[in-house]
């Protein structure tokens, strides 16, 4: 008899702990939840700005040199700003439609917003990981 309700428990408890782990963090005071890093610089169009975070967008292309020479710095910064600022890129050249919606003239352009959605700064052509932690840090990012 004790031995099946140890067994009921046990199984029970793991299946709470489950549930836990796949649900979403509750605590109010938790950091904004948003999509993965790998998708968000996949180049697939995303729900942009994150709200409550400053976002740096990348739109380019994964064809276009300077573009390609921004994907490294943009894979090392998405990893390093996890959880404090979104790293995005959409690639224009497969969803053309993006472009008309950011005004984008040039690729690459990159375009900076702080933790209201609201622009603050664009930059069109190469832009240096310096230049882009700089401007992070200038929005509030630590």
């Amino acid at each position: 008899m004790h031995k099946n309700i140890n067994k009921y428990l046990l199984m029970t408890i793991q299946m709470l702990f489950l549930m836990l782990m796949s649900m979403p963090a509750l605590a109010a005071d938790s950091a904004p939840i948003s999509p993965s890093n790998a998708n968000l610089i996949s180049g697939n169009p995303q729900q942009l700005p994150i709200p409550g975070m400053v976002t740096m967008v990348d739109i380019g292309a994964h064809e276009c040199i300077p573009c390609k020479m921004m994907t490294p710095i943009l894979e090392v910064l998405s990893e390093r700003y996890q959880g404090r600022a979104a790293i995005a890129f959409i690639d224009v050249w497969k969803h053309q439609e993006e472009a008309q919606k950011y005004g984008v003239r040039t690729i690459p352009t990159q375009i900076f917003y702080d933790k209201e959605g609201k622009e603050q700064f664009r930059h069109e052509g190469f832009l240096d990981q310096q230049s882009i932690v700089a401007k992070l840090k200038e929005l509030g990012v630590q």
